[in-house]
């Protein structure tokens, strides 16, 4: 496979997490599906295995979430389950009664927990709290991750398209995402594919 072959192709967690075992990258069921496609591409690029992850893959001892989560309690083993994302909500509201969630905020905010808990800084619930209010209140347009082909497109493409539907963007998505060219909407647009 060329590395033009995987970045015009479309591969599932499930697909990445294969390959990346076939070709001995360490760790790969623990790898999130950004990590796992910039592992492949550098083994593509290179022939050499890297492992893209900073953080600690291996979690053990007490879940947070087991412990009773309160403001107080230091980051340690979180678990990003329904009820985590729950009392982030919850202790949010608190602060910004009016808080409305911005698509992005939870993923910024893990990358941005791992950040901290990867360079030595030590954080407590109420520190993610406080990061979750900020993401969510901020004004701009987040910047695109590198490698969110759909989150992307979906944005890009309602940016481009006025007054398109959901609909119209999931199947200009599925229609792209079959097909040899990069996943993004520069591409859809010159393929002279519009909204139906």
């Amino acid at each position: 496979m060329t590395m033009t072959q995987f970045e015009n192709g479309y591969w599932y967690a499930t697909e990445l997490k294969t390959f990346a075992e076939a070709i001995g990258i360490p760790s790969a069921n623990k790898l999130r599906k950004d990590e796992l496609e910039k592992a492949i591409i550098s083994f593509l690029g290179t022939g050499t295995i890297q492992s893209p992850a900073l953080r600690s893959l291996s979690k053990t001892g007490i879940r947070d979430v087991e412990k009773g989560l309160s403001l107080k309690l230091p980051v340690v083993n979180y678990t990003n389950d329904k009820q985590t994302k729950d009392f982030l909500e919850k202790e949010a509201r608190k602060i910004a009664p009016h808080l409305k969630r911005k698509s992005g905020a939870r993923y910024r905010l893990n990358r941005w927990r791992e950040e901290q808990l990867t360079g030595g800084i030590k954080i407590t619930y109420r520190d993610l709290v406080k990061q979750y209010v900020k993401l969510n209140q901020t004004r701009e347009r987040f910047a695109q991750i590198p490698h969110g082909r759909y989150i992307n497109f979906i944005s890009d493409f309602f940016a481009a398209e006025k007054n398109a539907t959901r609909e119209q963007a999931l199947r200009a998505w599925e229609k792209i995402k079959k097909m040899d060219v990069p996943k993004n909407y520069r591409s859809w647009a010159q393929l002279g594919s519009r909204p139906n």
